[in-house]
């Protein structure tokens, strides 16, 4: 019977570990916080530990570091809260009789990198202090063995393949440029490999299995440029004999989601871009060999044997899972449903996917599933408050991968179970339209790039899109109730119907109408207004001078109530008010005007108009001028201080000092030729 695969997990009640495919069995002894093999469960040693939040093992298991949560003795002192136990007892360095298994004890106050890193063979270890990373055998971690002093080291990273190196990154600090350098151990006298790089507060350092290539994801904390909420992030690619270093160039803009090394250490994953993501596969010369299909993913993770690839989308995302096959020319073979997964991982014989929902991000529907390559479900577990679960460490060569498909495993009682209870949708789901929107065609706004949508566009801003992925068209700056400008490069000037009247309604277009004729005889009457008048007859617009305003208000009024209106008067006394009113004409009109030379006034030459200068009071005047303005105004200033202390208020220290001003002021103006 080959060797089965395990999972360990922890809930808030409880902390178990269970034989995966094909037994699925939960496996016994293995109900407290003790050091059992978890190939017979048989308890190995127990942990006097109390409250510990953190736990890891060495890289063969010898050892286990806990962390707990920082403290203070009754003298005042931290307490080492960061121990390492030996799992075989006999091996101590711990004074305690109650921890006989501890060999060694540190103060790790950051939860953040607390744990040690070993190499392959757990021949050194290593932790980050204060500007040095302190290396220890790992048989004896009471003395440091040997120290990489670098200037502001804020992480580092032990390289997992029998070539023994240590990276170390040092972000920006005073104008000079973040740098990721690679040691050999113990020559720590000059690096080996080394890049430099600005927009680097953090990074993320990626050794390959064989750590012979290092992969630096850097990160900002503020986008500059105002293309994200999240920072900027960059990738770079540095060989450990210095032979190579380069920044990866991505073909799509946005952040990178995940970056990961497959098993053969000769090609490397990366999800980056804006939904929906491109995943692109890359050689150790960072060349592009491949591209998957656009999607909205964010993971990718490799088998361990290297065959399979799994890219899904998790988080804020839906939660699907794609495998493709590498060895069959990229193959896609199934796409699995796993909504609210919080943990993903491959099994060790390379067959089987592991997701689990944990609290605290999800407090409901916690539990653990394991799917097939293929795409079915094979065990299912629910459990309360989930906190943590993981496969057991083995190696790929202890489960030889043979055809996954043939035969294919048959699910386990739960997952049957499972699948039960989850209803079929009667109809397809997808995204709400409302009524008059349904039975029509998707406008490419609403459609994502990978469905046939406009790729998306950022505009350096952390407003709104605009645009077509902004759902329509830029926004302008209107003033509520003002009528709106026509667009630039288009007028209507025919009278008919401008473009985009058809989409307004009746009420709308005939109050358009309205005020367009308003304004067309405005315009006329203005024209009208500014002609010069015929002979003999006055301006209408120049009324005569002897004549009140009132009067020709009066009269202006008259006309216009009989405008369009027969006289109700009879004929008779309209003949003879038409009589009267040309007798006073004759009466009033001026007598003609006497000749000079033979020539008419009509007729003499007009003098050209005097040229004069208007300047309104507020204009500009001399320097003077301004001068007196100004004083005046301190005048009238200081004069309202005045009433103001006579009425009785509290007046302040700068107002009182305004107040002693006013004969200097007096002075001044008199000096500048004013008086009162």
């Amino acid at each position: 019977m080959a060797v089965p695969t395990q999972f360990a997990y922890r809930t808030s009640k409880e902390i178990g570990a269970v034989d995966a495919a094909p037994v699925y069995q939960p496996l016994p002894g293995f109900e407290r916080v003790t050091v059992v093999d978890a190939s017979i469960g048989h308890v190995i040693t127990a942990l006097p530990a109390q409250n510990v939040f953190e736990l890891g093992f060495s890289p063969l298991g010898s050892f286990i570091i806990t962390w707990q949560r920082p403290s203070k003795d009754e003298k005042g002192d931290a307490v080492k809260n960061l121990k390492v136990w030996s799992v075989l007892e006999g091996q101590t360095s711990g004074p305690e009789e109650d921890e006989h298994n501890v060999v060694g004890r540190f103060v790790q106050k950051s939860q953040t990198s607390w744990n040690l890193q070993y190499t392959y063979d757990e021949r050194y270890c290593a932790r980050v202090v204060t500007n040095e990373v302190q290396l220890y055998e790992s048989g004896d971690l009471c003395n440091v063995w040997n120290k990489l002093r670098v200037e502001g080291v804020a992480d580092f990273a032990v390289s997992p393949g029998k070539n023994h190196s240590i990276a170390v990154f040092v972000p920006e600090r005073k104008g000079q440029p973040a740098a990721v350098k690679v040691y050999n151990v113990p020559n720590f006298s000059t690096p080996v490999s080394q890049k430099n790089f600005f927009k680097g507060d953090k990074v993320q350092l990626k050794w390959n299995k064989e750590g012979t290539e290092l992969i630096v994801l850097a990160q900002t904390e503020v986008d500059k440029s105002g293309k994200s909420y999240y920072g900027e992030t960059t990738l770079y690619l540095l060989s450990v004999n210095g032979g190579f270093d380069s920044r990866i160039d991505l073909d799509k803009d946005g952040p990178i989601h995940d970056v990961t090394w497959s098993p053969n250490s000769k090609e490397f994953g990366v999800v980056y871009g804006y939904m929906p993501a491109k995943t692109t596969l890359f050689d150790i010369r960072a060349r592009a060999t491949y591209n998957f299909p656009l999607g909205p993913r964010n993971t990718i993770i490799f088998s361990p044997h290297g065959r399979f690839v799994l890219v899904a989308g998790f988080g804020n995302l839906a939660g699907q899972m794609d495998i493709y096959d590498l060895e069959k020319n990229y193959q896609k073979i199934c796409t699995i449903e796993a909504s609210n997964a919080s943990v993903c991982e491959w099994s060790p014989d390379g067959k089987h996917i592991l997701t689990a929902t944990t609290s605290p991000r999800l407090r409901v529907d916690n539990g653990v599933r394991i799917w097939h390559v293929g795409g079915g479900l094979m065990y299912n577990q629910d459990l309360q408050e989930l906190y943590h679960v993981i496969w057991r460490p083995q190696s790929p060569k202890t489960h030889p991968l043979d055809d996954p498909f043939h035969p294919v495993p048959n699910p386990h009682a739960s997952a049957l179970a499972y699948l039960g209870t989850v209803k079929t949708p009667s109809k397809p789901a997808g995204a709400y339209r409302p009524p008059g929107a349904r039975g029509q065609v998707t406008p490419l706004a609403f459609k994502r790039e990978d469905e046939g949508g406009a790729a998306y566009v950022s505009n350096g801003s952390l407003s709104l899109g605009i645009g077509v992925n902004g759902f329509g068209k830029p926004r302008k700056r209107e003033i509520p109730g003002a009528e709106l400008a026509p667009e630039e490069g288009t007028a209507n000037t025919t009278g008919g119907i401008a473009e985009g009247d058809d989409q307004l309604s009746k009420a709308a277009l005939k109050n358009k109408k309205k005020r367009e004729a308003k304004k067309a005889k405005d315009a006329a009457e203005k024209a009208a207004g500014l002609a010069p008048a015929p002979d003999g007859l006055p301006s209408a617009a120049t009324p005569s001078p002897s004549r009140s305003p009132e009067r020709r208000d009066r009269k202006g009024h008259e006309r216009n109530r009989s405008r369009g209106q027969a006289d109700p008067r009879p004929q008779s006394k309209q003949g003879q008010r038409d009589q009267r009113r040309s007798r006073e004409q004759q009466h009033n009109k001026p007598p003609p005007a006497p000749k000079t030379n033979g020539v008419s006034p009509a007729q003499a030459p007009t003098e050209p108009p005097p040229d004069l200068t208007v300047t309104s009071p507020g204009g500009a005047g001399t320097a003077q001028d301004k001068k007196v303005r100004a004083l005046l105004k301190k005048l009238r200033a200081i004069d309202d201080l005045k009433m103001r202390r006579a009425g009785g208020e509290k007046l302040e220290g700068t107002q009182i000092k305004k107040m002693d001003t006013e004969d200097d002021v007096r002075k001044e103006l008199e000096s500048l030729g004013w008086h009162d």
